[in-house]
């Protein structure tokens, strides 16, 4: 089993693909969007959760990332709407299958920088923020950007996946 990646790799991996990002370490650990945010002294709504889920087609679940903002709890209607399935379809991925399919530890995915590509929806709530935070490789460190550059990298399609009172 190859090790975890960690926020050097997600840092090479910034600069080989010329994305306009900076990795900012925390003072202390981040392991919820309160702390993030106290640590980057921001508001809560510029942390961005990257939320692996499984999508389940016939016999065949697909890994799917899901970007939103650290405070709004993502509607899994919504998603199944999305995605055209019933609800019971969709689940959050396990630990072990976030590190197995990222390469990262659960608590510190990055939006981007996996050996192979995974497909992107964000949250159209995100670009409600001019800059965001998002896992930066570990919880101790954050990707600084904008909502535009989350797309461009990703190619994540937008879409409406809070739950109404999120």
């Amino acid at each position: 089993m190859t090790p975890p990646k960690t926020p050097v790799d997600l840092d090479a991996y910034v600069r080989i693909n010329d994305i306009a990002a900076e990795l900012v370490f925390a003072p202390s650990e981040t392991p919820s969007v309160a702390l993030a945010a106290r640590a980057m002294d921001c508001a809560e709504d510029q942390i961005v959760k990257s939320v692996l889920f499984l999508v389940k087609h016939g016999e065949q679940a697909e890994a799917v990332m899901i970007m939103t903002n650290g405070t709004a709890q993502i509607d899994f209607r919504k998603l199944a709407g999305v995605f055209g399935i019933g609800r019971k379809r969709i689940r959050l991925a396990p630990t072990e299958v976030v590190l197995a399919r990222t390469g990262f530890p659960a608590g510190g995915v990055p939006p981007f920088g996996f050996d192979s590509p995974i497909a992107t929806f964000i949250d159209q709530g995100v670009f409600e923020q001019r800059i965001v935070y998002a896992g930066g490789g570990d919880d101790k460190t954050l990707l600084r950007t904008t909502p535009a550059e989350l797309v461009r990298v990703t190619g994540a399609r937008i879409i409406d996946a809070r739950e109404e009172n999120g």
